[in-house]
């Protein structure tokens, strides 16, 4: 790659079932304002500004134009916007700041789930023709995946409740976890899953600011190297997809150099797994070894703010290069059924720390 570009910040809100009381702006204009303080930078010293949102989640058309209250949007500034997890979002800031038309970029996203039914509303990312109308949510289908897991013979139900366990265990000492620490399985939502299995409804947001070369050395003391990143798509129609399997993370975790030989090994995974059963496909697309410390913060089943979950988890991966808890970190965002769509990107601190 042309230029080293590093993440220098990560802010997150506190996730909580509802917040009622806020509008976007007013939710999302706290962790802007941490991220800069963290730098010592003002908006103007933004040089490119990405966000990752849902007009679906909202409800309204253009709901992303309001978000840009909480930015400040005067002077003009050079801002984009996807209609994605903000992993997405910061994808598009990282290739603007490899191009050399900025030297640093702010990312953020944002996503209340609380007003409506999101297992309804993800449904229109189905299949318009023969999917959609059959309105199966987003719990019934990472179902048809568990239940293919299990037959499949890798996985069972206690060790899916294993997994649950373990992420809200890990989540106890992440401070702005919405369902931190050890708790019951439950009934079942939809069988083999139960609720503890399940990713929690609820509404965040978080940011994070890229730089890249000299610019990201003064900015944090250890920067997050992004050495590589790459995102793929499964094939859109359910029926014709291994669900056992992830072909996509695979290759764009090849192509972002996670295999790559000549590099340290990983020593973190931060992956976007809204369900349990859904680890299982990862580390098995990844081939991660139990030397791997999978999601730490308690990853998507502690918190799982939609269009928001996936730039923490790079966030996440950031923050612990940024305190060196981590040498060599993976981090994984998704959306889409079943794992459709998939990002990976690889991170590193400075070698010589």
């Amino acid at each position: 790659m042309s230029r080293e570009v590093a993440i220098v910040a990560f802010a997150q809100t506190d996730h909580a079932r509802r917040t009622d009381e806020l509008s976007e702006v007013e939710m999302v204009m706290p962790v802007l304002h941490e991220v800069l303080r963290q730098t010592g930078l003002k908006t103007s010293g933004i040089g490119f500004t990405c966000s990752g949102s849902s007009d679906y989640l909202a409800g309204r058309a253009f709901s992303f134009t309001m978000a840009l209250d909480g930015v400040g949007a005067w002077p003009p500034i050079s801002e984009s916007h996807v209609e994605m997890d903000g992993a997405w979002a910061l994808y598009e800031a990282w290739v603007k700041l490899l191009t050399g038309e900025a030297d640093t970029a702010l990312v953020y996203a944002y996503g209340k789930s609380s007003p409506g039914s999101v297992r309804d509303v993800l449904t229109r990312q189905l299949d318009p023709y023969y999917v959609a109308p059959l309105w199966p949510d987003s719990v019934a289908l990472a179902a048809l995946q568990a239940r293919a897991l299990i037959d499949a013979g890798d996985t069972d139900e206690p060790a899916l409740a294993r997994i649950a366990a373990r992420s809200r265990e890990d989540a106890a000492a992440n401070p702005h976890a919405q369902l931190p620490g050890a708790r019951p399985q439950g009934d079942y939502v939809v069988a083999p899953l139960r609720t503890g299995d399940c990713p929690p409804i609820g509404d965040g947001a978080a940011a994070v600011i890229l730089a890249a070369g000299d610019r990201a050395r003064e900015l944090c003391a250890r920067p997050a190297w992004i050495t590589g990143m790459d995102h793929r798509i499964e094939a859109h129609s359910l029926g014709v997809r291994d669900l056992t399997d992830a072909p996509s993370v695979r290759l764009a975790a090849e192509r972002a150099g996670a295999f790559d030989p000549a590099r340290p090994p990983l020593d973190t995974a931060e992956l976007h797994a809204p369900f349990s059963s859904q680890e299982v496909v990862l580390r098995k697309a990844l081939g991660l070894g139990d030397e791997v410390k999978v999601n730490p913060s308690g990853g998507a089943l502690a918190a799982n703010p939609v269009m928001a979950a996936g730039l923490i988890r790079l966030g996440e991966a950031a923050a612990r290069i940024h305190r060196g808890a981590s040498h060599r970190a993976l981090a994984h965002a998704t959306s889409g059924p079943c794992l459709q769509q998939n990002l990976v990107a690889v991170l590193e601190g400075d070698s010589h720390e």
